[in-house]
């Protein structure tokens, strides 16, 4: 039940009258105004912009913005849920719902259980999440993991809302960083067979992750590659590497919860069994006039790879908003990387997807524009392409940065920390802030067991709430947990303003996953959870300093009954929503 857009239908009908009364215009656009919660609680339940919104529009017929919001505020205000509607600032309309509004939304919450917010299925589309997409070179650092976390929260943020979503992950197995890969790889082959290899060259993976590749390559060929031409071994030692690579990646994405429905590999694009998509998807381009042999101007700034002083096949990617065209063959004949991304992303528009969501590290930032105007290209206009960049993790432990180099092999692994603070620590403060911020990692202070740990603090307020429905059934006098009491709690005895910013919460929490889901932003989910958590952990001190706002008081059997069931909705809320972060939501903390 989400009070905020149900109020929102109720005020668009109101818009709707006014437009039939010809005081508006008939092409108003009923989608521009928002209901939502107002910045300041003594202002009221909920806070509507409509007539701000449409104040232009309204020139001809109101006087000013006061003029249109005081009718629409003289409407609500004869809706049976609104005690009151009234008028502030220059045109604000602040709304107070009748206490029984949030009653319905607690019993709701009650019989919903873990639906409590969830769309219906069916309602979000399709959507194809990619997300980690790292280089099968090595293990992943907390880079990768910050990336990986972003999309499976986001990934399951959208399933939770209703859409139908495809967890993918893009294997980089073309290209000359794994041939690098295969180099490295086979001078550990060597290794195992007993040769002493010295110091790694500069430009090959020094990792010893990769001993165990080569040992591997020494049990299955024996002595056979060492003398092998290189164009003979390459091939074996890469396909080998690779598939060591993913399996270690895939463990270290098992160890944070993380799992994809696909694996789609760059090479089965021109080697796969469909023949070259690369070729197919440049065709389907210069079939629509956009693509064509010319020259680009030289690059105004800093030098850019992809311009080259010749013809070359260019892709119109301008027409689409793009700021020069693009460079689809390189000089010796081959497919450009954006060539390859092109045809990507023609799969997964062949593949029904009418949303696509990549999520990229911040370095990567300026090929969004190129990768936007393909897909609108390659789509029509049908899909949309949404580019999440998320910045640098700096890793820290108590205050002193961690050194990370993957060429040196001197780097902390994300599976190290995830075995040093555990999953939970690294899901939930990799969402706890904005994905285009850079975030300090502190392995030292995500332990703590302190309000300054924002994962712990969440976590606790979940605890506290079950504690509650723990203490009822171990001989503290109060009403017995079933279905039955629950359905007569009466939510109208929840009169502390404590409690009330509690329902309040609750109550938000269907928009809060609702706009989480349309901005395709779940750290809105962590940050609610934080909210809501810091609500409830001021209420239990609050107890302790009076008793008679504690949850269980056997000398209020009524009282307590609601703030019962209060509890009960309380936990089962942390609880979803921790979920939706892949977080887990522990009954005690320990």
């Amino acid at each position: 039940m989400n009070i905020y857009a149900d109020f929102r239908q109720r005020v668009a009908a109101i818009l709707s009258s006014i437009v039939a009364s010809g005081r508006l215009p008939a092409d108003l656009d009923l989608a521009r105004f928002v209901v939502e919660p107002p910045r300041e609680a003594s202002h009221g339940d909920l806070a509507v912009n409509a007539a701000m919104v449409y104040a232009k529009e309204a020139k001809t017929s109101f006087s000013n913005p006061r003029q249109l919001a005081a009718e629409i505020a003289f409407a609500l205000a004869e809706d049976a849920d609104v005690a009151r509607a009234e008028v502030a600032g220059p045109g604000f309309i602040n709304v107070v719902v009748k206490p029984e509004v949030f009653g319905r939304v607690l019993r709701a919450a009650l019989d919903l259980g873990s639906d409590f917010g969830r769309g219906p299925g069916g309602t979000g589309g399709k959507v194809n999440v990619e997300y980690v997409s790292a280089n099968p070179t090595g293990p992943m650092h907390v880079g990768h993991g910050r990336g990986a976390v972003f999309g499976d929260a986001l990934a399951n943020l959208l399933e939770f809302s209703g859409a139908d979503v495809t967890r993918e992950y893009y294997v980089n197995d073309a290209g000359a960083q794994v041939d690098v890969l295969a180099r490295s790889a086979f001078l550990r082959y060597r290794e195992a067979l007993g040769e002493t290899i010295g110091e790694i060259p500069e430009g090959l993976y020094p990792g010893d992750y990769l001993k165990e590749v080569g040992r591997s390559l020494a049990q299955t060929h024996g002595g056979s590659l060492r003398d092998a031409p290189e164009a003979d071994w390459l091939p074996i030692v890469r396909a080998a590497a690779i598939e060591a690579m993913m399996a270690m990646i895939r463990a270290d994405l098992e160890a944070l919860a993380i799992t994809h429905e696909e694996f789609f590999s760059e090479r089965s694009l021109v080697y796969g069994r469909e023949g070259d998509q690369v070729a197919a998807a440049i065709a389907a381009l210069r079939g629509q006039g956009l693509v064509y042999e010319g020259r680009l101007p030289p690059p105004k700034g800093q030098p850019s790879e992809d311009w080259e002083d010749r013809e070359q096949t260019l892709f119109r990617s301008t027409a689409f908003g793009d700021d020069v065209d693009r460079p689809l063959l390189k000089s010796d004949g081959g497919y450009t990387y954006f060539a390859s991304d092109v045809a990507y992303h023609k799969s997964k528009i062949d593949r029904g997807f009418d949303t696509l969501i990549d999520v990229w590290g911040a370095d990567h930032g300026g090929y969004v524009a190129r990768m936007r105007a393909a897909v609108a290209a390659l789509s029509g206009g049908g899909a949309e392409l949404d580019v999440k960049l998320c910045q640098l993790v700096r890793l820290m432990r108590a205050g002193e940065p961690v050194r990370m180099s993957k060429r040196s092999g001197d780097f902390v692994t994300l599976r190290e920390v995830v075995d040093e603070v555990g999953r939970d620590a690294v899901r939930f403060m990799m969402l706890f802030r904005k994905n285009d911020a850079t975030l300090e990692f502190d392995l030292a202070k995500v332990i703590e067991q302190s309000k300054e740990n924002p994962v712990f603090y969440v976590q606790y307020a979940h605890a506290r709430a079950k504690s509650v429905l723990r203490q009822a059934h171990v001989g503290i006098p109060a009403p017995q947990l079933t279905t039955r009491a629950f359905e007569q709690a009466d939510f109208a005895l929840l009169a502390d303003p404590g409690e009330q910013e509690l329902v309040r919460l609750v109550a938000q929490f269907p928009r809060v996953v609702e706009a989480a889901a349309a901005a395709h932003e779940p750290h809105r989910i962590a940050f609610y959870l934080h909210d809501l958590a810091s609500s409830l952990h001021a209420q239990w001190t609050r107890g302790k300093e009076r008793p008679q706002l504690r949850f269980l008081n056997e000398e209020m059997p009524n009282l307590t009954s609601a703030r019962l069931a209060l509890a009960k909705v309380l936990a089962g809320v942390l609880s979803t929503g921790l979920g939706i972060l892949g977080v887990s939501a522990p009954d005690e903390m320990r």
